[in-house]
């Protein structure tokens, strides 16, 4: 009997684990170490960014990239007065860095969100529901991870049928170029047997002439 619940306990407990679940944790950021909420989710940073950012964007918020080779908080983008009511009723400032989980995965992707009120640390000030909210804002981002990547998938896909049909047209091309020069071959041919075969009737009359 033990045989058959351990099975049937691992498969129940293995999809909640391949769930993304967002936690807290830090992120060095303006030269200091935030609090930040994280989450994990087993797709390309692509992805990611693309669920995250326009899901923003349906809001109205577009975010300032950090750049600049010598800026430290390169990569983090910046949504200034974001108004998120799954998060908040308050205005706040949503920074966000998504890279990827580790350099050897790139099918995995770490997100981090630093929420800031009035230039301070906003998570400190939070309590048990409001950090729960922005968990969960996360969490539920989820399923347009998911439809952002078969997107992606779709694309690459296209991408790659486009090319097989452009190679395929220049290989048809190719080909009825040279069906054409072997047709014009095989005139060509035809023309020097006939042209061939007239010079030698030529030769024999005059070999006829040859006195004994």
């Amino acid at each position: 009997m033990k045989r058959i619940i351990l099975p049937l306990l691992l498969s129940l407990t293995v999809p909640v684990l391949l769930l993304a679940q967002a936690r807290e944790g830090n992120v060095e950021y303006d030269k200091k170490k935030q609090a930040a909420f994280i989450i994990d989710y087993s797709y390309p940073p692509e992805a990611v960014e693309n669920a995250f950012f326009k899901k923003l964007e349906k809001l109205g918020y577009r975010g300032k990239e950090e750049k600049g080779v010598f800026n430290k908080d390169r990569g983090f983008r910046v949504f200034k007065g974001a108004y998120i009511t799954e998060v908040s009723d308050k205005s706040l400032d949503f920074i966000v860095r998504i890279e990827p989980k580790s350099k050897k995965d790139d099918d995995a992707t770490t997100l981090y969100m630093v929420i800031q009120r009035d230039g301070q640390n906003a998570m400190d000030g939070f309590d048990s529901d409001e950090k729960k909210k922005a968990k969960d804002f996360l969490n539920d981002l989820l399923p347009e991870v998911e439809s952002e990547h078969l997107e992606l998938q779709i694309k690459g896909q296209e991408e790659i049928v486009g090319k097989s049909e452009k190679k395929l047209k220049g290989l048809q091309d190719e080909k009825k170029l040279l069906e054409e020069k072997m047709k014009k071959l095989d005139d060509d041919i035809l023309v020097n047997e006939q042209s061939i075969q007239t010079q030698k009737q030529a030769l024999e009359t005059l070999k006829s002439r040859r006195k004994a």
